[in-house]
């Protein structure tokens, strides 16, 4: 659990971000692209919450608002895309993700995840404390 998750693991992760963003990106995106870029800024600022990534407190609260417009947008005119400053925050999110998938420790991205679902079941979050050695 110290080290990295299997680099194959995470080569199968990306890519789904990736088409998330391309998709929105190019204005031919879903419910479920959408879905997968929220679900990749909240593990990205839970990931880096744990110490690592570069993500900041400030560009997690604008991608945060510029999905909520994509998903008002989506719901409304049935067009599930991001603007090109939007578009643009994501692909840095986005890379900082893979970052993250490739060098952060597996309990750090295991624990990101459990908080995820945890949030997603609506559930508050308990950080446990975690011994290293």
């Amino acid at each position: 659990m110290l080290l990295p998750m299997p680099r194959a693991t995470a080569d199968e992760l990306a890519p789904r971000v990736h088409l998330a963003l391309a998709t929105m990106r190019a204005g031919v995106g879903s419910v479920r692209n959408a879905q997968t870029l929220t679900q990749t800024v909240i593990l990205t600022g839970f990931i880096a919450e744990a110490g690592y990534g570069a993500a900041t407190y400030e560009q997690l609260v604008v991608a945060e608002a510029a999905i909520s417009a994509a998903f008002d947008r989506g719901r409304d005119t049935g067009e599930w895309r991001l603007d090109e400053g939007a578009a643009s925050l994501f692909a840095v999110i986005v890379t900082t993700y893979d970052e993250q998938l490739r060098q952060a420790p597996l309990w750090a991205v295991a624990e990101a995840s459990e908080r995820l679902d945890r949030f997603l079941a609506g559930e508050a979050y308990r950080r446990t404390d975690r011994k290293l050695a």
